[in-house]
């Protein structure tokens, strides 16, 4: 495998930062665009392979920023998705604990278990991540990739491939257009960077 650019969307339309957006296709804000902005001039200098994202707008049109000062194009991965909240896409984790405090308190647990009612199992959600590693077999130890994606996909990735349990993905904090690197060897992956947004000083 390859040295690995581990990218979370921008900010979006609907605010990301606040609600929760998983299957749901929302936009990036001005904010994000900028903050897609600042990414591309943070990995302008990088020599870059490939570029991989999720088909989810926010995260393929941050893909396509970076992409343009790369002459790449980018291959959009379904396995990439963001985890369907079902009835709880849009709420805030208050209006959660208010309407469904049933899932509100498995959710605290960090239990693999959850199912959110109308979406996905958290299991079910894992497992199609993980497939993604297959299409990062191919490449070689010399090659760097770029994957942008959500939350919960970049989180089950790290735990892939560093060989870690997933039940410790919730131990990861990944902001809004922030910056992971994760080199990768036989043995297993090396941590080089998590959740890095000193590019987004002053915004």
């Amino acid at each position: 495998m390859a040295r690995l650019f581990l990218v979370r969307h921008g900010e979006t339309e609907l605010k990301s930062s606040e609600r929760y957006w998983g299957a749901t296709d929302v936009a990036l804000s001005a904010l994000g665009l900028e903050q897609a902005a600042r990414l591309r001039e943070r990995l302008a200098s990088e020599k870059i392979d490939a570029i991989y994202a999720s088909p989810l707008a926010r995260a393929r049109t941050t893909a396509e920023l970076i992409a343009s000062r790369h002459g790449l194009g980018v291959t959009i991965c379904p396995e990439l998705r963001e985890i369907d909240f079902g009835q709880l896409e849009g709420l805030t984790f208050s209006e959660i604990e208010q309407r469904f405090p049933d899932v509100a308190g498995l959710w605290k647990k960090r239990t693999l278990k959850l199912v959110f009612p109308g979406g996905d199992a958290v299991a079910t959600f894992n497992r199609r991540v993980s497939r993604f590693t297959k299409r990062l077999e191919k490449h070689t130890a010399g090659e760097t990739l770029l994957v942008v994606a959500h939350n919960g996909p970049l989180r089950t990735l790290i735990c892939r491939l560093l060989g870690i349990g997933l039940e410790h993905r919730w131990r990861f904090r990944l902001e809004l257009a922030s910056l992971s690197i994760i080199e990768t060897y036989s043995p297993g992956g090396v941590l080089r960077l998590l959740n890095d947004v000193s590019h987004l000083k002053c915004l």
